[in-house]
């Protein structure tokens, strides 16, 4: 008999006040400081806590709540979405993701492979955790090639650091690039690696380079059936072609995002519901960035190993600052 235990609901309540209680103080600090942005002040909550006393057992369920959280905001964010302006940039933006998925691909394989020795499957997780969406994207795709434990591991913690890392860094050059809040949201959706440090980056910056970052974000995310089955193939894991791959590979809150939005653009909702979702939305958000902080680690350094850090750290930087001058001259 398994003696894997379910979570009971009442499990979940401690830790969910634990976020409530950090993205709270969040809230009221920021608003006491001019120019602080409660999200990111969130994330350093949660990260200072969970570097000094660490996460308390008792509220580890509620805690690991943060994702579903992050997607269910990203669900009701749907709302604000402009489809007529989606429509009139789309074409651009789909087109720059393509692009930046495709060639960050390449990039990651060619220099962990060849110039820093790294094995295949090592090379392809790190290769979909930078090009689409961070640990996600890592976990799908090492059960599409059948890659170890033990580098998969390796590749989470690299990854978590890098988004610590941009997570601090994008917001600062943010602020010191002259660049618009639709501008900025793509180039942080085109660059960074998982979803919560892009929408959190990109609502530090204003309210549209927040839209354009998940906008983007979620673009990049959709890849991921295309990624896998093109993984399942080479590795010829023939069990994981197909259709199947494809439409495992689509995030459920992606569609969710996109009825939401539909149904905000042909009018169903009030203005008074459609307040009430945008305040929903914050809340939520608030709540999923204090989780994420309570996800990082200092020590990840240690964990993650020289090459895999400068390989991500090679990606970053190339891709980055070739998607900057992408967006200057398109966006």
């Amino acid at each position: 008999m398994s003696d894997v235990r379910e979570t009971r609901p009442q499990e979940y309540l401690p830790g969910l006040v634990l976020l409530v209680v950090l993205a709270g103080a969040a809230t009221l600090v920021a608003s006491a400081l001019a120019g602080v942005n409660a999200l990111l002040l969130g994330v350093f909550f949660g990260a200072i806590v969970a570097n000094t006393v660490g996460v308390p057992e008792w509220a580890n369920a509620g805690v690991r709540t943060r994702t579903l959280l992050l997607e269910a905001g990203i669900v009701l964010l749907g709302a604000r979405i402009a489809v007529g302006e989606l429509v009139a940039s789309g074409p651009m933006v789909l087109g720059l993701v393509v692009v930046t998925v495709a060639a960050s691909i390449a990039l990651v394989e060619v220099v962990a492979n060849r110039a820093f020795g790294l094995t295949a499957k090592t090379s392809s997780l790190l290769a979909a955790g930078a090009s689409i969406c961070g640990v996600s994207a890592a976990t799908a795709i090492a059960g599409t090639i059948d890659a170890d434990g033990e580098s998969l591991a390796h590749v989470v913690a690299t990854v978590l650091l890098f988004d610590a890392i941009t997570l601090a860094i994008f917001p600062v050059a943010g602020e010191m690039l002259p660049l618009t809040g639709q501008q900025f949201g793509v180039w942080a959706g085109l660059s960074m690696f998982s979803t919560g440090p892009v929408t959190a980056a990109g609502f530090a910056h204003s309210d549209v380079a927040g839209q354009w970052a998940t906008v983007t974000k979620l673009a990049r995310n959709s890849m991921l059936g295309a990624v896998a089955l093109w993984y399942a193939v080479r590795y010829a894991d023939s069990e994981s072609t197909g259709m199947k791959a494809i439409l495992e590979g689509i995030p459920g809150f992606l569609v969710g995002f996109l009825f939401v939005a539909v149904l905000a653009n042909v009018g169903v909702f009030s203005q008074g519901a459609l307040a009430a979702i945008d305040t929903g939305s914050d809340a939520l958000f608030a709540l999923a960035f204090v989780g994420l902080g309570l996800d990082i680690r200092l020590g990840a350094m240690r964990e993650t190993g020289i090459k895999p850090a400068f390989v991500l750290a090679v990606q970053l930087l190339t891709i980055s600052v070739v998607t900057l001058g992408a967006v200057l001259l398109l966006v």
